[in-house]
């Protein structure tokens, strides 16, 4: 690393981290943003600041915001008694781009997975068990990935609210081993509107 660059290295070191960007797209990148500096790099860094200051998890959800609690668990026409359970901020961004779900989210932080070490301690289960008696919830919608591991979480969870209320899980449209972040709004759509009782 030479010093007149060591600065632009460890950047291009940085963003090369990033899901999707390997070293190479990493450095056409950065290389973009130091031309385009005014217009891209400086409000970037900003924003960038802004965000690392600002983004913090919703306390009743799990979703990122700027609020201890977020504006989907605050919205009094959110409060259907629906809760979609979701593994993570992605889903959960996934089900709302599509603008299909009015109720409110759930977001586990994962799914179980022995191998991974990721026991039910290690998601929010009880806090969406304790979200059932407060929030007077009717339906849990599991949209959980078609993966081994999100089934797996989906019966956890079955068993667990069993009886206390309505379960249900997505149904046409979400292929085995699909993660809700990668399907499209129209998949989405159909998924939520078929859903099936657990």
């Amino acid at each position: 690393m030479s010093n007149a660059t060591k600065d632009i290295d460890a950047l291009i070191e940085l963003m090369a981290k990033l899901p999707g960007l390997g070293p190479r797209s990493a450095r056409r990148a950065v290389l973009h943003l130091i031309r385009k500096r005014a217009l891209l790099l400086m409000p970037l860094a900003d924003m960038m600041h802004a965000v690392a200051v600002t983004a913090r998890e919703c306390l009743r959800c799990g979703n990122i915001g700027t609020t201890d609690i977020c504006d989907i668990c605050t919205a009094p026409k959110r409060a259907t008694g629906e809760i979609c359970v979701v593994e993570d901020v992605a889903d959960l961004w996934a089900m709302e781009r599509s603008g299909v779900f009015k109720g409110r989210y759930h977001v586990l932080g994962g799914t179980l997975s022995a191998l991974d070490s990721v026991g039910p301690e290690d998601l929010r289960i009880p806090q969406l068990v304790t979200r059932l008696e407060s929030e007077n919830i009717t339906e849990v919608i599991l949209a959980v990935g078609a993966t081994i591991d999100g089934q797996t979480t989906a019966h956890y969870i079955a068993d667990q609210l069993q009886g206390r209320v309505r379960l249900t899980s997505l149904a046409q449209g979400v292929p085995i081993g699909g993660e809700l972040d990668y399907l499209d709004d129209g998949t989405i759509t159909a998924a939520l509107n078929a859903r099936k009782e657990m």
